[in-house]
């Protein structure tokens, strides 16, 4: 009787054990978040980024009962905002606010990071895509995507394509499509997005690859004229523009995406969290309405699926800067 008490004795005290070498795990699960988690985003505020950083943190500031914080860490074209969360603890109360450009940090400056843009991060998910479309201005006699083709084909060099700056996201994105359809377009590059839909409309370039926030007034005035839409589907701000693959342009696609990612070893119970909340936000019909306005698509691509993106992302970005001898030194 005495041996089989202490059996039973024995197997409740190791359950115990057992139970307590888990509690850490299931408790910061459960706790989290206990104190306000930082956003910290690597733009001015009032920029698109910055707007959308703030959205998602008053959804989860309500979600999860604590204050997500936004800090903004302008500088050196992101780089500055990564390297603060790279460096900050894994515990999910230092977050990153990015967006595309931070898939082309490895692409353009490799030798000045301290960081790595995809092992010293998790991504969590993203939030909202501004898909990438093709405007001509007014003064270019080209209505469809199959003609601008035709026109750059039959004179190579002659189209000319403005962007925001060399190795900025519409400077890949123009490259990226220049070379699936094996065409010579003519970049220009400008200091930001302004003075391009500024020229563009005026006549002193053909086109653009441009974000459609970007675009969209100019757009719905019929100042400018868009040929199609770089996503999978078309957009819902602009449901009688083709997309690229509707319009003979093959599978392309040139999303900018919006996102959350933290440091590497991050708890997987506090990102899965995180995950939550954020696939909650973009699924919300106020987040909706809200980056609808903005010229943006809520979209939540999410864990392994975000990670493999940014990835590939990484890749095509810095094979092409190779090419085309853009890395800053």
């Amino acid at each position: 009787m005495f041996k089989q008490y202490k059996t039973q004795a024995f197997k409740a005290l190791s359950i115990a054990a057992l139970a307590a070498l888990g509690l850490p795990a299931v408790a910061q699960a459960q706790a989290f978040p206990a104190k306000p988690v930082k956003l910290v985003v690597g733009f001015a505020a009032g920029g698109p980024t910055d707007v959308v950083a703030r959205a998602f943190a008053d959804h989860a500031s309500r979600a999860l009962g604590q204050p997500f914080l936004v800090e903004n860490k302008p500088g050196a074209n992101t780089i500055l905002a990564a390297q603060a969360v790279a460096s900050a603890p894994a515990d999910g109360y230092t977050l990153l606010f990015a967006a595309t450009n931070h898939s082309m940090i490895p692409a353009l400056y490799s030798s000045q990071v301290k960081f790595d843009a995809q092992r010293s991060f998790r991504p969590i998910c993203t939030v909202a895509t501004s898909p990438t479309v093709l405007v001509v201005g007014k003064s270019l006699p080209i209505k469809t995507l199959g003609q601008y083709i035709d026109k750059a084909k039959k004179e190579p060099g002659r189209l000319t394509a403005g962007t925001a700056g060399a190795g900025s996201s519409g400077h890949f994105a123009t490259e990226i499509f220049a070379r699936a359809q094996r065409i010579d377009l003519n970049h220009v590059p400008y200091k930001g997005a302004a003075p391009v839909i500024t020229d563009l409309m005026g006549g002193q370039i053909d086109s653009s690859f441009a974000t459609l926030g970007s675009v969209l007034p100019q757009i719905r005035s019929d100042k400018l004229s868009a040929l199609a839409v770089a996503s999978p589907q078309r957009s819902t701000l602009l449901p009688d523009v083709p997309t690229f693959a509707e319009a003979g342009g093959g599978n392309y696609s040139a999303d900018a995406w919006y996102g959350v990612l933290a440091p590497a070893g991050i708890p997987a119970p506090v990102a899965q969290t995180l995950e939550r909340v954020a696939t909650e936000f973009a699924s919300s019909e106020a987040a909706v309405q809200k980056l609808r306005n903005l010229g943006l698509d809520a979209a939540s691509t999410c864990g392994t699926t975000f990670a493999t993106q940014v990835s590939r992302e990484v890749t095509t970005y810095s094979q092409i800067a190779r090419d085309l001898n853009l890395q800053t030194n």
